[in-house]
């Protein structure tokens, strides 16, 4: 059964045992799923990077005209169903293709606004008029989008918007008021999904055109990174907007902009994988030719265990992206997007894996800092000039932990959800949390099987225990006030999301053995075990904070006994390993998998 097949409860992998059948992985890509990876690829290196240099000072028309030819090449409609002049593809393909394209820097940005948060409040929400109206152009690029939700005084705290709109006396139009800021595509952007609240309370989203009058665009953002994407302000004055361009219900769209921005998490982790494989390439190539003390980069250990580190980060990470696109496929996959209430169930379909996009939008956008980071290191005082493109990787990666929801926003919602899916009865956390009280005070045995990759489960499933013990801890501690108690949230978080990306490795790894051997699976093993054993000492730590916070004297005594108890485990040789790892991947010259 795969993960297609079954319905796999979002957060459930806090307390259960996830099959290595029930993910997706990269090794289970289709032929099909590769052809639209291998056509995105020859895109971009036949018809951007030729360009590249005009992109990133910005010329619109160069971009809106890269942009038709995508949607020629179907890259635009991968999203849209058929009937609407799109592809209709699963989402495991779209996040391929979206990977894919990131080797086209800030230009890969401009097309995933447009696909992704431009686009798909209206695959998902719009109404079968809005979608043959707009879909159709928006997947050739006739026409491009862009999402407008941020203003000068509500960036995280979206629901604040000033933005208002007032229905027209003869009920024939909206009439909106207000400003927009760091609008992506805003330049040369014709669709417009902006939010705005209907007489000052209801939040709404309604679809906006370029020429409407009263609408006017700011001049460009002077950004750090992301250079030739357009980033601007937008100004309503009394721009009418008729009624039919309601997207969704009024006082409906925090539903539209939630649940697209979890999507927009998603793909955004895919955009920093897609990153992150094109740094180690440049990173290794650099380190293969570059000489020093007459030897190349790659021979000295210390650049190699960089190289090591880098290329396990975007090994989880891989991992981590495909298992949560197989997720939020197998949630979307049997809806009817003719269904009058399509939007409903879409709305419903995204928000069970909410957590989890988040998850990957964290670890992603901090793994690509990571990777960027040892890149320019590798380069030298080389990676800090514009001369070679780490550096331009480097600035660009920065935005990352800003988009879609701070990271520390994003930090915030990850436990709370979780917290909200057991306070519905969706999830069985705190039974699971207090059976755990009983169990820890018994002696936690180590695996004795010779199963490869046993010890590694192990340890992830006790790094289970120990989220559930201190979350579990918390709750009891804090009630309904937990969400006050920021520094312990942000804790939670971080030990859910070094669960989901262990497991999500491990699983990849335990499949892979499964379908190819281990001597073929070799680096994926050596990769897995030391990304679970290094992690494992960050989570004591984090764990020894958060337990510290909440408890004082014996009881934390007892607590942090535990904790040692559930986080023992024997040292492996990581410098070995890492040195094997790095030999493969100076090998490659480029991200390597097997």
């Amino acid at each position: 059964m795969t993960v297609l097949d079954q319905k796999i409860k979002g957060g459930s992998f806090v307390i259960d045992d996830i099959a290595p059948d029930a993910i997706v992985t990269p090794e289970d890509f289709t032929e099909e799923q590769r052809m639209m990876m291998d056509t995105t690829r020859d895109y971009v290196e036949g018809e951007v990077l030729p360009n590249d240099e005009a992109i990133e000072k910005l010329d619109y028309d160069l971009t809106v005209k890269l942009m038709r030819k995508a949607g020629e090449l179907g890259l635009l409609g991968a999203d849209i169903p058929e009937e609407y002049g799109g592809l209709g593809l699963d989402k495991v393909s779209s996040t391929l293709i979206g990977e894919t394209l990131t080797k086209a820097s800030a230009f890969a940005l401009s097309i995933g606004a447009h696909v992704g948060i431009g686009t798909l409040p209206i695959v998902f929400f719009g109404t079968p008029e809005q979608k043959s109206k707009y879909l159709p152009d928006l997947a050739t690029g006739a026409k491009i989008a862009a999402y407008c939700l941020t203003e000068p005084s509500s960036g995280s705290d979206a629901l604040s918007a000033k933005t208002t709109a007032k229905l027209s006396e003869d009920g024939s139009h909206y009439v909106l008021n207000g400003s927009k800021i760091f609008i992506t595509n805003a330049g040369f952007a014709d669709i417009f999904i902006v939010y705005a609240k209907v007489d000052g309370k209801d939040f709404t989203a309604f679809i906006v055109e370029k020429g409407m009058e009263g609408f006017t665009l700011g001049p460009e953002e002077k950004k750090m990174g992301i250079k030739g994407s357009s980033t601007c302000p937008l100004f309503f004055e009394d721009v009418k907007v008729p009624v039919e361009n309601v997207l969704g219900e009024i006082g409906r769209g925090h539903i539209i902009a939630f649940n697209i921005l979890n999507i927009g998490r998603f793909k955004l982790g895919a955009g920093c994988l897609g990153a992150s494989k094109e740094a180690i390439e440049l990173s290794v190539k650099y380190a293969s030719e570059r000489k020093q003390f007459g030897k190349a980069l790659t021979t000295f250990p210390l650049i190699g265990n960089k190289l090591a580190d880098m290329n396990i980060a975007t090994y989880v990470t891989e991992s981590m992206v495909y298992r949560t696109s197989g997720l939020v496929d197998s949630a979307l996959k049997d809806i009817d997007y003719m269904q009058p209430d399509s939007g409903q169930l879409m709305a419903k379909a995204i928000a069970e894996y909410a957590l989890e996009c988040s998850i990957n939008k964290v670890f992603a956008s901090e793994a690509l800092d990571f990777v960027a980071d040892e890149g320019v290191q590798i380069h030298g005082g080389y990676g800090f000039t514009q001369e070679y493109k780490i550096e331009r990787i480097y600035r660009d990666s920065r935005i990352n932990r800003i988009f879609e929801g701070t990271n520390e926003i994003n930090r915030l919602l990850i436990p709370g959800m979780l917290l909200k899916k057991a306070a519905k009865g969706e999830l069985p956390l705190m039974q699971k949390a207090q059976a755990l009280q009983a169990e820890l005070m018994s002696i936690v045995a180590m695996p004795d099987s010779g199963e490869a990759m046993a010890l590694e489960g192990h340890l992830v499933s006790m790094s289970k225990k120990v989220f559930l013990m201190a979350g579990g801890l918390a709750a009891q501690k804090y009630g309904t006030s937990l969400e006050q108690q920021q520094e312990i949230l942000s804790n939670l978080a971080d030990l859910m999301i070094l669960v989901y990306a262990m497991e999500s490795a491990l699983l990849r790894t335990r499949k892979l053995i499964a379908k190819s051997g281990e001597e073929k699976a070799k680096l994926a093993m050596q990769m897995t075990s030391v990304y679970v054993h290094e992690t494992l000492a960050d989570i004591e730590r984090i764990a020894k904070s958060t337990l510290a916070a909440m408890e004082s004297g014996d009881m934390l005594r007892t607590q942090l006994s535990i904790l040692k108890k559930l986080t023992k485990s024997s040292p492996i040789d990581a410098i070995s390993i890492k040195r094997e790892i790095a030999a493969r991947v100076i090998q490659a010259e480029k991200y390597a998998v097997s």
